[in-house]
């Protein structure tokens, strides 16, 4: 496979890794692209992914909660400019989207905001003559059901976060102290951007990629294989902390884990408080 001056840009935009370290690990991996990510942790060239750099496009956020906050929604409706995301033309779609989006309700998806035949994908159309730009519905999220839900905005509205939590429901939704977890975690995604809600969140495979990461950092050790495996065990604890909300350092403070600042909640609220689900969305960013 050809290795192409892009193809390096977006393994070295998603590493950290130096050009030609980038071009020679996609060489030696025939442009595989998540092998050469392995390949560049497993030598300590690249400590792990980095997340901020799969932006695509412009756009905007919208979001909506219902009023006895038992439902939220975020809606992703991107362009290609700034500028074109700031014009009033454009502020109208997202607006039009947002409303026929709150009257659908669950059926409100990406794939019903593209299709040809329904009614957000028309009135797109006109949009994009008059601005000249491609502009897309990538994203809606939305909670419901389940519990309590707050929606946080974050950077001029260019990252998104919606958490539900179970344990309490409409009559508790003004309880400060149920505002101030949601609040909290809420803020908690925004910055330290988790990938995973638990331990048992994380696939299977996920973890056996990053066990052989560890595996070949260590394959020159002379360590017993049983030695090993305690080894990667721990340095699993690592991971955890980085990808795993429940595990991860309060940003607020380090030496609290997010667990315990959603168990002294919930003493205090008096319920079997638990965050059920969270969506992070940033505009842009491949999802």
């Amino acid at each position: 496979m050809a290795i192409t001056a892009e193809l390096v840009k977006n393994l070295r935009d998603r590493t950290g890794a130096g050009m030609m370290d980038c071009k020679a690990v996609l060489v030696e991996t025939n442009g595989d692209i998540e092998a050469a990510i392995d390949l560049l942790r497993t030598r300590g060239i690249a400590k792990a992914e980095k997340k901020g750099g799969r932006t695509a496009s412009d756009g905007v956020l919208a979001t909506w909660l219902s009023d006895d906050h038992t439902a939220g929604m975020i809606i992703e409706v991107n362009c290609e400019t700034d500028f074109v995301a700031r014009t009033d033309d454009f502020q109208a779609l997202v607006q039009f989207i947002r409303d026929q989006a709150i009257t659908l309700g669950d059926g409100a998806t990406a794939e019903w905001a593209q299709d040809p035949n329904g009614p957000i994908h028309p009135r797109i159309q006109p949009v994009i003559a008059k601005l000249g730009e491609k502009i897309t519905v990538s994203r809606i999220v939305r909670f419901a059901g389940r519990g309590v839900v707050t929606h946080y905005i974050h950077l001029g509205g260019k990252i998104g976060v919606l958490v539900e939590a179970t344990g309490v429901d409409a009559s508790q939704a003004n309880n400060d102290d149920v505002k101030a977890l949601l609040k909290e975690v809420a803020l908690q995604i925004a910055a330290a951007m988790p990938t995973y809600l638990s331990r048992a969140d994380v696939p299977a495979d996920v973890l056996e990629r990053e066990k052989n990461v560890y595996r070949g950092q260590m394959a020159d050790s002379g360590k017993p294989a049983n030695v090993i495996e305690k080894i990667i065990e721990g340095k699993l604890g690592s991971f955890y902390e980085q990808n795993v909300l429940v595990d991860q350092p309060s940003i607020r403070d380090p030496k609290v884990k997010v667990s315990q600042i959603i168990a002294t909640a919930a003493k205090a609220i008096g319920a079997d408080v638990a965050i059920s689900r969270f969506a992070r969305i940033k505009v842009g960013e491949q999802a």
